[in-house]
This record gives C-alpha cells, structure tokens and sequence, in this order.
C-alpha cells in the first residue's frame, strides 16, 4: 500500500515526540510519499537574499514547531523495541528554489571562524531538477544531489525532542550518502517507531562547513518501510555501493571512535571477523568522513566500499 502526506498542518511538526499522535499507520512493507517545507518553513522562494525575507508557514506552536519542519510522526505496526526499521529512499525531488548562508547559525561555529561579529552572507539558488544544477543569485553554479537532513525516529522518552541533534536514533544526520536509492537502517526504541522526515538539501559538503546546505523544500519525497527484527545501536546506511555506519558527539574524536567502532562491529558480523580482524580490514579500506560539524552534536560516517574486503579462492 501507498499512503500519500500532503504538507498541511495536520502532518507536520516541528520536533521529535513519541507520545504525539501520528499522523499516518502504515504496515511492514508499505510506502509512503509526501512533500515537505524546507526546514525554516518557508512557503515560497524568498523575494530577497535575507533570512526572514519571504512568507513562513503560520501557526506555529512556539514549543512543538521550533525545529524543522517535519512530516510525522508515522506510525509503523508491528515494529517494536529492539527491532531495526529499514526505510528504503526511491526518490528525493526538490522544489525549483533554494538557500544557503553563512552566520546566523551555531554560535560555537561562527565564533570558531572568527564571523560571529559578521553580517550573514545569504544566497538564493534556482534549482534546475533536469540539468541536475543550483544557480545562485550571484551566479554561482553547482551540481545538485538532493539527499533527506533529518530522517528518524523518536527517542523512547515521552516529550519532545529537539529537531537539530542526531541521535542514535536518526534525527538531524545531515549526510549527503542518504539520498534517492540508499536505506538507512534505524534502530526502534518505542513501539511504532514513530517515524519523521524533511529538512530537504540539494547539495551539501561533507562537515556542511558553512552552516547549511542548499536548503529547500522537497516536492516528492517516495519511502518504503520494512521492519527487521535486529538490533542495531546506531543509524546504518546502504548506498549503492557501500556500507556507511554514524557516530554522534559533541567531541568529535569521540564521534569518529564511535563511527569506527560500529564499521568494525558491522564488518565482523559481514565477514565473520573478530572485533581486532575487523579493525585491521578497516584500518586499510574504511574512510572516515565528518558528517557535520554544525549541529552541536557533531557526526563522523565511516564508509565501507563493495568489494574491499574478499576472501582467497
């Protein structure tokens, strides 16, 4: 079954809460396809290169809508603690407009680069889905690859949860592996799972060094759900090609042992290895990427490619 969301009040939110009702109930194997404000909720492209410039989505709850904008929760039956819900990104569609800045940000960020006493550098993009490229108000051309900044569940703590950290959860990832044609593996910790998604980027950096990506609002966003009755500690994503796994900290030495630790743990159950085996492979074949370095909760992904890893014979 198909369930469509449509971007109305009744759909989205602005954080994480497992005691909030979903917005949709879907079964093992069901895909859902929505679209979504980008995730400061603006309802059109800004007239102006200017944060605030524009029209914002209204009736906002100061509390609950603080965050990205988000559509969820979404209810998956059948799927409960312990268990793993793999969701499956078939496509990923922006809208024809966008925006990026630098300032107006983390203030640790912008300090750390000497930019906090600076007015914020703004630029509109018009994004081109067919000729796959982003032009800037200034004339700055890119090559887009849109990809989802917060796909995840909920904590199992009732409340709510802010949108901007990643957790072990999922949340505010902000990798540009998690695109159209990857699943990313996310560990259950309420029954339900109680899913969210938005925060739509056409193209962003590994660390997202500015402070955003292209941010923009998704015209189509198509997932399907599948409940896989493991458990996992941390997010881990497929792409076409490789084997990603995610660590989170605010020290992001300890987010990058993190990472590391769960690619040697992934690599041993792969290949059946030890745990030291294992760290001997990806000391030679496994890169490590900083995610991000913006959101507070800094993330460090390790890769591992198809076929760096074979047996004699």
């Amino acid at each position: 079954m198909v369930v469509t969301l449509d971007c109305e009040r009744k759909n989205i939110t602005g954080s994480f809460d497992c005691s909030k009702a979903p917005v949709a109930r879907i079964a093992d194997g069901d895909s859902v396809v929505c679209n979504v404000l980008d995730g400061d909720w603006h309802l059109g492209k800004p007239p102006v290169p200017k944060t605030g410039a524009g029209s914002f989505f209204e009736g906002k709850d100061a509390q609950r809508d603080a965050g990205h904008c988000l559509i969820g929760p979404i209810y998956v039956e059948g799927a409960k603690p312990g268990d793993t819900l793999a969701v499956r990104i078939n496509e990923c569609r922006t809208a024809d407009w966008g925006w990026s800045r630098v300032g107006f940000a983390d203030k640790d960020h912008m300090k750390r680069l000497n930019i906090s006493e600076l007015p914020e550098y703004f630029l509109n993009w018009d994004i081109d889905n067919e000729t796959r490229r982003a032009v800037s108000n200034q004339g700055h051309v890119v090559a887009i690859r849109p990809f989802l900044g917060v796909v995840g569940l909920a904590p199992e703590q009732p409340g709510i949860h802010s949108t901007h950290p990643p957790r072990n959860v999922g949340g505010n990832l902000d990798c540009k592996l998690v695109t159209a044609g990857s699943t990313i593996y996310l560990p259950v910790m309420c029954e339900g799972a109680y899913f969210y998604v938005g925060d739509g980027h056409a193209v962003q950096g590994d660390g997202e060094l500015g402070g955003t990506a292209i941010e923009c609002t998704l015209d189509k966003v198509d997932l399907t759900f599948q409940i896989v009755h493991e458990t996992i500690r941390n997010p881990i994503l497929r792409t076409q090609d490789a084997w990603v796994t995610f660590g989170f900290d605010v020290d992001l030495t300890n987010a990058a042992y993190e990472a590391l630790t769960e690619m040697a743990n992934l690599i041993g159950k792969l290949y059946d290895m030890t745990f030291q085996e294992a760290l001997a492979m990806a000391s030679l074949v496994v890169d490590e990427h900083v995610t991000q370095i913006v959101n507070g909760v800094r993330g460090v992904h390790a890769i591992l490619p198809d076929g760096a890893i074979n047996k004699k014979g």
